[in-house]
């Protein structure tokens, strides 16, 4: 029996480039066809291998998921930007590569954002989604958040309606 190691850690600089392709190929699967293909493919491209580079210095934290030395994705967390939310930490991204999905490593490294959010004293945690991006809506659902707060998105010359889900 082969044992494959998972672990949830801080992103490192020199992971950058593959913590970019997460982002890219994530963004397009999740959005493809929800946001037009022009403000997507921009958003995309905007978080090239530098802007990574900077974000793992950044003021958030940003953890990934390596499973066997491969980066399968990315949390980025840190106080909730709701003001009006008594919730005090947020998750503000959680993307897996897609050939990761569907094995549990989101649950996992949902867990662990939610866990660094508490050890840091955060009183409750807030995530945001695209109302119509069903795969994030279930997750969320299922990991015992609560759809109590709405907003709007505006992609060029589309408006989607986003849900924020929370946890105390």
């Amino acid at each position: 029996m082969k044992t494959v190691s998972i672990e949830v850690r801080p992103g490192e600089p020199r992971e950058a480039a593959a913590i970019a392709d997460v982002h890219r190929v994530s963004w397009l699967q999740a959005y493809g066809g929800l946001i037009p293909h022009r403000p997507l493919i921009r958003m995309v491209d905007r978080r090239d291998e530098t802007w990574w580079r900077k974000a793992t210095r950044g003021p958030a934290t940003l953890l990934v998921i390596d499973v066997a030395g491969a980066i399968a994705g990315y949390a980025t967390l840190g106080l909730s930007r709701a003001r009006a939310l008594p919730q005090e930490g947020e998750i503000y991204e959680i993307y897996l590569r897609p050939e990761y999905q569907g094995m549990g490593l989101g649950r996992v490294l949902f867990g662990e954002a939610r866990s660094l959010l508490k050890s840091l004293g955060c009183d409750g945690l807030v995530v945001w989604c695209l109302e119509d991006s069903d795969q994030a809506y279930h997750f969320f659902q299922s990991a015992g958040g609560r759809d109590i707060a709405e907003g709007m998105e505006d992609f060029g010359e589309k408006h989607l309606k986003k849900v924020g889900f929370v946890w105390k």
